[in-house]
């Protein structure tokens, strides 16, 4: 038996193969194989083609299934016939409109958006900031529903025509099975579920303007979600009848990849944003939501049980930290400081070059949107102490991978006061935790230790859909292949040096607080 994982990025979409029973990955692709471009009109808006979604998936599978047949040592055909089940991550909190024939409307307004920031402000305002805390556990902020009030009243003719609202999961799972749904933790990360209740949130919708009827149908995050449509099948290269029995926004996926489902586990990850996700297992959240609350995958309360977790109810949620300036902040030094064709690897012999704290320079990360750790602010990226007769191209280099850790270490901190514990760290060896110097800064600035695995997003799906179809009985069997590749410990010689630099950079920091 085989299976299928699919993680919808804003950069590419990766496909693999899983071979259910080793656990193993059979072929792999991901396209395009440069960076997919993102629309952005105006400054501040961040849009992607859902049709380029789907035509990424296309050339990914057709890639994946040539190079798991050839690893298999079977025929095409063969694979095929043995593929049992579809996993599916996507990135968080975008938007896509459809009409009755399942047509997107407009391109659709993904995360790193922050056009609708005034309107989750507002909502937050008028709703009230106990109400939206107590029942949402976040500002309804930048989130996917007030991306859809902005929308309806800039784009009314849109609005009008819109038959569902979706996120961008659950647009491709549509397009695989015609069947449009969702899930509590899709509702969760888009602000539409109220968890006092255990329902959608039916007074945000209301003071949106917003009827129920947008919402698609409800189904468990582990169970049957629809079945491949022949016609797709054709399209794809695969059989019909596959049934998608997984899917979950990229940074909770990104946990379960890691098999992280309890309390007191924590999941990293650092690519284009950089993410620290902890599961809760009690109600809780930042009375300035400067980090997030979800249902997390294994989330079963109320009447929304999980399939593959029918034994009791259980409050599990997704405590997320975003960054989202941390490899986008890298590879713009790449492109515009270091020289032509220098590579991430050079770029990190470079850092290493340079000693603990860049010499008194200073990097504020955030140049790609609004920041929810800074309460929504657009600040920018902040460059602070250059001097000329000290600082060359080398402390730039480590002063932005510092830069994107003390960040993470802020946000740590308000994790830590919501009574969370945040002494290790799960993450793949992928994207900025390649490199050493981020990952010795990250031990040593949060004191926790780091623990590196072989897996990614679209592994994560494949052995999701697993759970889902049945195939495994519980995350414990899916992930006992999950192979730990190395330890980080924090070095307590060189603490007082990382501990000095953060507490400059977070002076920087308080500074940019207050002209904002």
């Amino acid at each position: 038996m085989y299976l299928i994982g699919y993680d919808i990025g804003s950069s590419s979409v990766k496909a693999c193969i899983i071979d259910a029973q080793s656990g193993k990955t059979l072929g792999a692709a991901f396209y395009p194989k440069q960076e997919a471009s993102i629309l952005s009109h105006k400054a501040g808006w961040a849009e992607q083609e859902p049709e380029s979604w789907w035509n990424y998936l296309k050339n990914a599978t057709a890639e994946a299934m040539a190079a798991a047949a050839a690893k298999a040592g079977c025929s095409q055909a063969a694979l095929r016939e043995g593929l049992t089940a579809i996993g599916i991550s996507y990135q968080m909190h975008g938007l896509v409109c459809v009409d009755k024939n399942h047509k997107a409307l407009r391109p659709a307004i993904i995360w790193c958006d922050s056009r609708a920031v005034p309107y989750g402000q507002e909502a937050m305002e008028t709703l009230g900031h106990d109400f939206c805390l107590n029942h949402l556990l976040n500002s309804p902020g930048n989130f996917t529903a007030s991306k859809l009030a902005w929308v309806k009243e800039h784009e009314p003719e849109i609005f009008e025509q819109t038959a569902k609202i979706m996120l961008p999961g659950d647009y491709i799972a549509m397009r695989l099975t015609d069947t449009i749904c969702t899930t509590v933790s899709g509702l969760s990360e888009g602000m539409f579920w109220d968890f006092k209740n255990n329902r959608i949130c039916r007074e945000l919708m209301d003071y949106y303007g917003f009827g129920m009827d947008l919402i698609p149908e409800i189904r468990p995050t582990f169970s049957e979600q629809g079945r491949v449509t022949a016609a797709v099948a054709e399209e794809l290269g695969i059989k019909p009848g596959i049934p998608v029995t997984y899917r979950a926004g990229d940074q909770p996926n990104n946990a379960l990849s890691l098999n992280v489902f309890n309390p007191g586990e924590i999941a990293s990850t650092a690519g284009t944003s950089g993410v620290v996700y902890g599961v809760n297992g009690t109600v809780n959240y930042d009375p300035l939501s400067r980090v997030n609350t979800f249902a997390h995958v294994n989330h079963s309360a109320g009447n929304h049980n999980l399939s593959a977790f029918p034994h009791t109810e259980q409050t599990r949620l997704g405590v997320l930290l975003c960054i989202n300036g941390t490899g986008i902040l890298n590879s713009w030094i790449r492109r515009n400081v270091v020289p032509e064709g220098c590579t991430y690897e050079e770029m990190n012999r470079m850092a290493d070059s340079v000693a603990i704290g860049s010499e008194g320079l200073s990097i504020i990360p955030f140049g790609n949107g609004a920041e929810r750790v800074m309460q929504n602010k657009e600040t920018g990226c902040a460059i602070e102490g250059i001097n000329f007769n000290i600082h060359h191209r080398c402390h730039l280099v480590r002063a932005a991978q510092e830069g994107i850790v003390f960040s993470f270490r802020y946000g740590i901190d308000v994790m830590k006061d919501m009574g969370m514990k945040v002494n290790r760290i799960h993450a793949g060896r992928a994207n900025m935790f390649l490199s050493p110097l981020f990952r010795n800064t990250l031990a040593g600035v949060t004191g926790a230790t780091i623990e590196l695995y072989e897996t990614d997003g679209s592994v994560g799906a494949a052995k999701g859909a697993g759970i889902g179809a049945g195939i495994y009985k519980d995350n414990r069997e899916a992930f006992a292949s999950l192979e730990r590749l190395q330890v980080i410990e924090p070095d307590a010689r060189l603490q007082p040096a990382y501990e000095d630099s953060y507490q400059r950079w977070l002076n920087v920091l308080r500074h940019i607080e207050q002209i904002h």
